[in-house]
Parts: structure tokens; C-alpha cells; sequence
């Protein structure tokens, strides 16, 4: 999904996973009303207006509309006052996604944006291809978790009218030249360096760390027969998927690639010291006897500027998108009539804490 897609995505859709580390404080409960008193107070706060947008309003029933698939998923899984918490927190976000979708909305219809259904398809077989899946398979298995697949189109075509109305806006305005390109490069130069690497495979006799002398000697018996089969012409990736007690052995031992300090000591220390081709001795670790097969090894270096230049541009190109989105709504917003019912003004968020063990800075004189 483009750059653009992903933003406007902020209000028309709220990640399930979206801060789970809530406040562990338990909200006070209000004291038990009748039933049917409850039920008229119920129905009374969802149609409250939360806000006006240019004369439209939000009501509560909007934003819990918004936020029922979120409470869905996670309701059953979550104690009542985390539950309350969350749901404030997902409220608070859905409605400032909703006055940014009103006030977008009425650029868009104003700049005659329109979006085809053959645009939404070519869109959704580009997410697919990204993820190595396919359309079809992708509306199974959003069909398996109950969700409306036409729904995820909807939004699909609201994110491609925003992604086409924005690019009208900074046309000219977010370009990446090459000295922009340069000057990053030379300033974050360890991003482009790469660490030496050894892909390599290996066969796992596991021990465990309470495992008596005379089970350790069976190990590394067993260990010692595997390698002798090894140098005798056997196939390391059968010997390693028959007998590896490693989860690598279904992939016939294969670890990857990797860089030194991912390993444990002793066998990151025998793997360097191997070339392409080679096998180890039986190396020991806290998990048992390796046979360890390196078969490939890249040495340390950088990235060239040349190399390099294509995929800064584009990370430079979407700070750009990103930063002038965000100065473009809050321009919006601050020309927009907001009004929200006495009571219902928005609270600002708390300023972080001071950390007890950072000291102000002395005044200058």
C-alpha cells in the first residue's frame, strides 16, 4: 500500500494492536441505575452530537461504530477496566480521524476526485503482489475473521481519493534532489554499512544443562557418528532433517544468513573461521554438539552513494509526504468550524513526566 494510502488509512481504519500498555488505574463505577433507566441513558448518549465539522455532525453512535470491530476482537480477552480504558483511547482517536475525513471529504468532492473500480482492484492486486499472495486468497481470509470485504474496498477507493487530492497539493513542493540525497547519505553513513555475514547450516545434538556426564558422552557419540558421515560424501540437509534437534532441521539445518554477535560464542567463533563448503568439528555449546556447514560468506563493506541513492530518495520523498500531510490538515482544522458541546471539548494530552534522574540544566547567566 503507497505512502498515502497508509496515512489516510489513520482515519479510516484503527489498528487492532493499538496500545495495549494502558493505565492500570481502575475507573471509578458509577453507582447501579434501574434498568430501564439505564437503557434511556444508553440510548440518549449515542445519539449526542460529539462535534460539529462545518455544520456536520459526529455523534457518539458514529465513533462506536467506528471502534465496534477493535471492541469486538478484543473484548473477550481483556479485564472490564482495561476494556473502559481502551475503548476511551480508541474513541478519542476515532473521532479526530473523523474530523479529518469530514474536512478532507469536502476538498476531494470540491477538486471533482474520482476514483474507478478498476483503480481499487489494480490497487488491491498491488497490496496482494507486495505480500505474495493474491487477491482472492487475501478476501478469504479477511471473509474467515468476519470481516466485510466490500467494506475494506470502500476504504481502499477513500484512500485513493485523499492519495490523488494530496498529490495535487504538494506537486512541486516535496521533491528530493540528489545533494538532499548525498547529504543524507554522508551523514548517516553506518546505514549503509554492512557487517561481515556467513550463511550456514547445522545439525543440533541437544543436551540439556542438567543432562549427566554419560548422556553428554552419548551426545557427542552420536554428534561424532553424524560427521563422520558428513565427510564421507552424506547429505548434511538429510542428515540434518532426519537427526537435528534444532527447529532449523525441517529447512535441512539452513540458519540463514548472519553477523556476528546474533550466535552464541562458540559457535559464531567456529562459523567465522569457516570458508564456503567447509564443515566444523563438532562445536560445543550451552545447547548441545554442533556440525556446523558455512555455505556462503560476505565480507564487511558499505552500500555505494550510486547504490544507495534510489531507496534514500524514496524514504526522503515520504518524510516529505508525511510532514506536509500533517502541516496540510492542521492548516484545514485551524480553518475549519469545530465546535463541540459544552463538556465535550477535547482534554490535551498530559506532558510526559520529568524523569526523577535527569536534572534540569542550570540557568544561563
Amino acid at each position: 500500500m503507497s505512502n498515502l494510502v497508509k496515512i489516510s488509512a489513520l482515519f479510516l481504519s484503527f489498528c487492532a494492536a493499538c496500545g495495549l500498555a494502558l493505565a492500570a488505574e481502575e475507573p471509578e463505577m458509577p453507582a447501579a441505575q434501574p434498568a430501564v433507566a439505564s437503557k434511556a441513558v444508553a440510548d440518549s448518549e449515542k445519539t449526542e452530537v460529539a462535534v460539529t465539522v462545518n455544520g456536520a455532525a459526529i455523534t457518539e453512535a458514529d465513533i462506536d461504530a467506528r471502534i465496534k470491530p477493535q471492541i469486538d476482537r478484543w473484548g473477550s480477552q481483556m479485564a472490564p477496566n482495561y476494556l473502559n480504558q481502551m475503548k476511551k483511547r480508541l474513541k478519542k482517536q476515532a473521532l479526530e480521524g473523523m474530523i479529518i475525513e469530514k474536512i478532507l471529504s469536502e476538498k476531494v468532492k470540491q477538486a471533482g476526485i474520482n476514483v474507478t473500480n478498476k483503480d481499487v482492484d489494480d490497487k488491491l492486486k498491488e497490496i496482494a503482489a507486495q505480500q505474495g499472495s493474491t487477491v482472492e486468497k487475501i478476501k478469504g481470509m479477511m471473509q474467515a475473521q468476519g470481516q466485510d470485504f466490500n467494506q475494506v474496498k470502500e476504504q481502499i477507493k477513500k484512500g485513493l481519493r485523499y492519495e490523488m487530492f494530496m498529490k495535487t497539493q504538494w506537486a512541486g513542493k516535496i521533491d528530493v534532489n540528489e545533494a538532499e540525497a548525498k547529504e543524507y547519505y554522508e551523514q548517516n553513513k553506518k546505514q549503509s554499512e554492512t557487517p561481515e555475514q556467513v550463511k550456514a547450516s547445522h545439525i543440533l545434538i541437544k543436551t540439556d544443562r542438567s543432562a549427566s556426564d554419560e548422556d553428554k558422552q552419548k551426545a557427542r557419540a552420536k554428534a561424532e557418528d553424524l560427521l563422520k558421515q558428513v565427510k564421507d560424501g552424506g547429505d548434511f540437509a538429510a542428515l540434518a532433517k532426519e537427526h537435528s534437534d534444532c527447529p532449523s532441521s525441517s529447512k535441512g539445518g539452513d540458519l540463514g544468513l548472519f553477523k556476528r554477535g546474533q550466535m552464541v560464542k562458540a559457535f559464531e567463533d567456529a562459523a567465522f573461521a569457516l570458508e564456503p563448503g567447509q564443515v566444523s568439528d563438532v562445536v560445543e555449546t550451552q545447547f548441545g554438539y554442533h556440525i556446523i556447514k558455512v555455505t556462503e560468506k560476505t565480507q564487511a563493506g558499505s552500500t555505494p552513494f550510486e547504490e544507495a541513492k534510489e531507496k534514500i530518495t524514496q524514504m526522503l520523498t515520504q518524510k516529505k509526504q508525511t510532514e506536509f500531510y500533517k502541516g496540510y490538515v492542521e492548516k484545514l482544522k485551524a480553518e475549519a468550524d469545530i465546535v463541540y458541546p459544552p463538556g465535550k471539548e477535547p482534554i490535551p494530552d498530559a506532558p510526559a513526566a520529568q524523569n526523577p534522574m535527569v536534572q534540569p540544566a542550570p540557568a544561563s547567566k
